[in-house]
């Protein structure tokens, strides 16, 4: 790797750096905003959704753009949505402005794409592997600066403060990538597909506001189904759309290709146990005895850090692997370790001390499955097409991603117990707190959507990259 490839990366890395930061760093703050703004967990699960919900819908569009305009045009606009969301967020009065400002920050999701984009552009094949392996690992040093920095702003200084810093260093970053970052060349000479892009935006929106409300809606609720009938509707719509069309936004041929659809498919279905594990192990970690462990902010983040920095250390190997031996392998190595790490998390959970190792356990077997999946996508498509496929596939796993909170706090509430206080023979006070039960049947479920990921997983189609380009061997 040349040293203008080496200082790209870099560069990028120090995107999905901040960016994973503020947002794991909103995750151990979810109770504490609960409290504070007096909400129920399913309007608290809005403070994740929002974000998610918006990135999934822009990742793809952006992507697209990126192809057609240039990836640091995009980029840098991707980047100044956020700035500004992250600006008022720290300043939100109530919990319907902090969540509109999420929704607003959701815009900053388009960095992965077409970051990603940028990497395919200024690397050799083989390069790439290693260079995505390293950025997903990135994903573990942000995430384990978010929960231990920004869990002791949220406990000491409030999590509006958390906000704030997390302005000045979007206002830096931005400022860098203004002045440093290249742009790559890459144009596509295509036409806007508005109508596909509204279809896909509408539709997406639908479904996921379905999902999101689904415990607190109901499932079945008339008024929910609507948003999700009409959602489907809509996407069918735009399928059909894009097959007719001249030049559209997702052009479904390429979609077609065994290992995209593969890689699309375990996106969502990852994403789905990865978010379980997160909010599983936050609400476990803070919830009083005997229901939880009973821990602060600070300590809750605390159970999840080490195995994002093990995440940091296994990134890079999982991308060199992915290089040497193919994606097939590590998909299936990560199933595996992942459904070992879930199984530990309902039989071994007493202390912190066994949650940190569970964790590291299903952490390294979750990092096993994402980072092939994004090399899968870069290697099957032609350079013009990288962006939206990277777009479709950040949309595939935020959905699931969307799902996994929903999942949990839906469990959480219905396996809730009593909890009395008393004062002597005196009832002073009735709670209700997710019981044992509750976090077993999550993990459970965990197990069950890993068990399709690795169904799925065994119909990729292995390659392996080499000095000149890729060898593709069933």
């Amino acid at each position: 790797m040349d040293r203008a490839g080496r200082d790209v990366l870099l560069l990028l890395v120090w995107g999905d750096l901040l960016i994973n930061y503020v947002e794991t760093m909103v995750v151990p703050a979810i109770p504490t905003i609960q409290n504070d703004f007096s909400i129920s967990s399913t309007l608290a699960s809005w403070i994740t959704s929002a974000f998610i919900i918006v990135g999934a819908v822009v990742s793809p569009i952006f992507g697209k753009l990126a192809d057609m305009f240039g990836r640091k045009k995009i980029y840098l606009i991707s980047l100044a949505g956020y700035l500004v969301a992250v600006g008022i967020a720290g300043f939100s009065p109530t919990i319907y402005t902090l969540i509109g400002a999420r929704a607003v920050q959701g815009i900053g999701y388009g960095i992965f794409p077409v970051g990603l984009a940028i990497i395919t552009d200024v690397l050799s094949p083989e390069e790439v592997a290693t260079a995505q392996g390293l950025l997903s690992g990135s994903v573990g040093i942000g995430t384990a600066l978010g929960l231990i920095v920004g869990s002791y702003i949220d406990q000491n200084f409030g999590w509006q403060y958390a906000f704030h810093t997390a302005f000045v260093l979007s206002l830096i970053f931005f400022i860098v990538v203004l002045l440093k970052l290249n742009d790559t060349g890459v144009r596509a000479a295509r036409s806007v597909d508005y109508v596909g892009t509204s279809l896909l935006t509408i539709s997406t929106l639908l479904v996921l506001i379905y999902i999101t409300e689904g415990p607190s809606m109901g499932w079945l609720n008339f008024e929910n189904l609507s948003f999700l009938v009409l959602g489907l509707l809509l996407m069918a719509g735009f399928i059909f759309v894009e097959l007719k069309v001249k030049d559209p936004l997702v052009d479904m041929k390429l979609m077609k290709i065994r290992n995209v659809m593969v890689a699309n498919l375990v996106g969502v279905v990852s994403s789905i146990a990865l978010m379980i594990m997160y909010f599983g192990i936050i609400y476990y970690a803070q919830l009083p005895p005997p229901f939880g462990l009973g821990l602060d902010i600070l300590s809750a983040g605390l159970t999840l850090a080490p195995a994002t920095v093990v995440m940091l250390v296994v990134g890079p190997i999982v991308g060199k692997l992915t290089g040497d031996a193919g994606p097939k392998p590590l998909l299936l190595f990560g199933s595996l370790l992942s459904i070992f790490g879930f199984s530990l998390l309902i039989i071994n959970r007493g202390s912190p001390q066994d949650l940190v190792l569970d964790v590291i356990v299903a952490g390294t077997g979750m990092i096993s499955i994402i980072i092939p999946l994004i090399n899968m996508i870069a290697v099957s498509l032609p350079e013009t097409s990288r962006g939206i496929g990277l777009g479709v596939n950040t949309l595939l796993r935020n959905l699931g991603a969307s799902i996994g909170p929903v999942l949990a706090t839906s469990i959480m509430t219905s396996y809730k117990n009593p909890y009395v206080l008393m004062l002597g023979n005196r009832i002073l006070d009735v709670s209700f707190y997710p019981g044992g039960e509750a976090f077993d049947v999550m993990f459970e479920v965990a197990i069950i959507v890993i068990l399709t990921n690795l169904g799925i997983s065994l119909f990729t189609q292995n390659y392996k990259l080499k000095g000149r380009g890729r060898n593709v061997s069933l």
